[in-house]
């Protein structure tokens, strides 16, 4: 049985994890693309067991308490196309988070994480396009030691945009399921643009469709998630 922990760092509420970074480390314990179904709040500093059953599905527990689950699947998303990366930087001076944010010391998303801590990715509307759009850069703390970016960190970056995507007016949105695909890992120091659009969903259920492109506007990795607005806004997002 394997093991891992989420450190501290990689929050998205301020005592879990964030969705997308725990759904990345979920995947590299596989060869296969893996949908991954978060069932409670990830916890943070604490071992999470992992276990696959015989007909395939993996299951991370935190004791007897159940996680999160996983299924192989195959993403045949078609991502939108990319804007230039200037477009971009533009948009993400508009985004929400900005003026208030349910989660600012997010990995991903939070305004108040420095450069070299979190990812700071600040997806603005860009509404001619139906996306919301941002640069993003990997910094040095994200390298694999090859100069390449670690896959859970490509699957991290995928996460909030989609928020913002299919929540421009930030109700509160709990991610329930999240697919990310790596086309090809980044490099760290490489201009990049993370997108995301809106897919569909019904009543409480959203559904969001997110990029990475590189600085040649060559897609690195697709994402797929469902949100689900929760009955009772006192919840906490995973």
């Amino acid at each position: 049985m394997n093991t891992f922990t989420v450190a501290p760092r990689f929050c998205g509420p301020p005592t879990s994890a964030n969705g997308g970074y725990f759904a990345g480390l979920v995947a590299t314990l596989a060869s296969d693309t893996l949908a991954v179904r978060l069932l409670k709040p990830p916890p943070l500093d604490t071992e999470l067991a992992v276990a696959v059953l015989a007909d395939g599905v993996v299951q991370v527990r935190n004791g007897d308490e159940l996680i999160g689950e996983a299924r192989a699947t195959k993403l045949t998303l078609e991502a939108a196309a990319a804007p230039h990366y200037l477009e971009a930087v533009e948009a993400s001076r508009r985004y929400a988070g900005f003026s208030h944010h349910r989660f600012p010391t997010c990995f991903v998303c939070g305004t108040q994480r420095p450069r070299g801590d979190g990812l700071r990715i600040f997806a603005g509307l860009i509404a001619e396009r139906a996306i919301v759009a941002a640069p993003w850069v990997p910094d040095t703390s994200l390298d694999r030691g090859d100069g390449k970016v670690r896959p859970e960190f490509m699957s991290a970056a995928l996460d909030c945009p989609g928020y913002y995507a299919v929540s421009p007016e930030d109700r509160m949105m709990l991610l329930a399921e999240f697919t990310a695909h790596v086309d090809r890992l980044v490099h760290v120091d490489e201009p990049c643009t993370v997108i995301g659009w809106r897919m569909g969903g019904s009543g409480r259920k959203r559904e969001a469709g997110t990029a990475i492109f590189d600085e040649k506007g060559e897609l690195c990795g697709r994402g797929c998630a469902v949100w689900i607005e929760p009955r009772s806004a006192n919840l906490t997002a995973a």
